[in-house]
């Protein structure tokens, strides 16, 4: 009986792992797999635990299983966050990066704020926290990729 709980628990964690998002937190690493894999860069500012829009872009369109699925196969995910509980802080390393993608690409300091690049780095189109669907949120970001 411990053996089929045991091999119960495996399986859920893989499932769990291949439908979950793969956020980057490195612009470097995110540049070099958009490249190899030639995937434009959705680039999402967000103060995780403070901004209330941010939450709900979470919930209503990262999160969710459409998202995921269709994300994998054609984005390349990055994330700079800027949690302002103590319990949530970043490295100083990674705060860092991040304030300097912020100094690029978020010069007023929107949040959420959503910015599709290309695999240099360009910026393609930028978006935000929208009340709509995965699916309509895909195509929106779809609409700045040549």
């Amino acid at each position: 009986m411990k053996k089929v709980i045991l091999a119960l628990m495996i399986l859920v964690i893989n499932v769990g792992a291949i439908s979950a998002q793969e956020w980057q937190t490195d612009f470097n690493k995110a540049k070099t797999l958009a490249s190899k894999d030639n995937k434009p860069i959705i680039l999402v500012f967000q103060g995780s635990d403070w901004c209330a829009p941010c939450m709900k872009l979470d919930r209503s369109i990262w999160s969710t299983d459409t998202f995921k699925t269709y994300a994998k196969e054609h984005y390349v995910m990055l994330q700079a966050d800027f949690p302002r509980k103590n319990s949530n802080s970043l490295s100083k390393e990674q705060m860092a990066a991040n304030a300097k993608l912020a100094e690029t690409y978020n010069t007023n300091g929107i949040f959420p704020f959503v910015v599709v690049l290309d695999h240099n780095g360009n910026v393609l189109g930028e978006t935000g926290y929208k009340k709509t669907t995965p699916d309509a949120y895909i195509k929106d970001l779809n609409a700045f990729i040549k």
